[in-house]
């Protein structure tokens, strides 16, 4: 199979295993994610080849604040020493890189490296690469749509004038298309509040390696099942056969 023949364009996926993967080898949940961090340099770099153009991570969410003090720490240093360490590689790769969520949350100097490195690969398209960083689909909407109901009730927009297209236009993801294949790791079976209004079509597969452990020849795996995958979109394959026209001959 060529990749450039069916691509998926667009590809989330949901970075979990990390923890069980840390205990199963006797190790902190901490080392779990330095290893996950070390990953995401391996699968961002053969995207390109797959024919992927736009990579979104889920990283942090909203709800992991609620895990313990001491891996939120390492988890906010991972993130740090990632952009410090692969800022010019991302760049001379030609990666550019976006953040979306809740950032004003995250420490300042980590705000600070997000909006450099958003600046420094500004210029870059091979690969669009997308990192959820306190990121929750809920509160994703629930921003966008507090965000038009008070440009409605200053009189800056009518009501009725709210569709679909404005309201994507509301979400943190409105540069970006909507995911075509989201893919999580571990084998876990849901969608953890993970672009839920982008993937309402999106393909899902859930492979059982967990996210230290899934390489690129995992993700070429999953790409070349996507490639065999026939999305319809809500239709049908092709539509009913109508009446014949004409008599009966006889």
């Amino acid at each position: 199979m060529h990749y450039t023949d069916r691509p998926a364009l667009h590809v989330g996926i949901i970075m979990d295993g990390n923890g069980r993967w840390a205990k199963s080898h006797g190790l902190a949940r901490v080392a779990g994610h330095a290893r996950g961090a070390r990953r995401v340099s391996e699968i961002v770099r053969v995207c390109p080849d797959l024919g992927i153009t736009h990579l979104t991570l889920y990283a942090f969410s909203t709800e992991n604040w609620q895990r313990p003090l001491t891996e939120i720490d390492g988890l906010m240093r991972l993130f740090e020493q990632y952009i410090c360490g692969k800022m010019a590689a991302l760049r001379s790769h030609d990666v550019r890189v976006r953040f979306v969520g809740m950032r004003h949350r995250v420490p300042e100097g980590l705000q600070k490296l997000m909006a450099r490195l958003e600046s420094h690969t500004s210029g870059c398209s091979r690969l669009n690469l997308t990192i959820a960083i306190d990121y929750g689909s809920r509160d994703e909407i629930t921003r966008a749509v507090r965000n038009l109901a008070g440009q409605a009730a200053g009189g800056g927009l009518r009501p009725e004038a709210i569709d679909e297209a404005r309201f994507g236009g509301a979400l943190d993801t409105a540069e970006l298309p909507d995911p075509d294949l989201i893919i999580r790791t571990s084998g876990e079976q849901r969608v953890s509040n993970f672009l839920l209004w982008q993937g309402i079509y999106a393909e899902y597969t859930f492979p059982p390696e967990p996210w230290p452990e899934f390489t690129a020849a995992h993700l070429r795996r999953e790409i070349e099942a996507f490639g065999h995958r026939h999305r319809r979109f809500g239709l049908v394959d092709e539509p009913e056969p109508g009446p014949q026209l004409g008599g009966a001959s006889g």
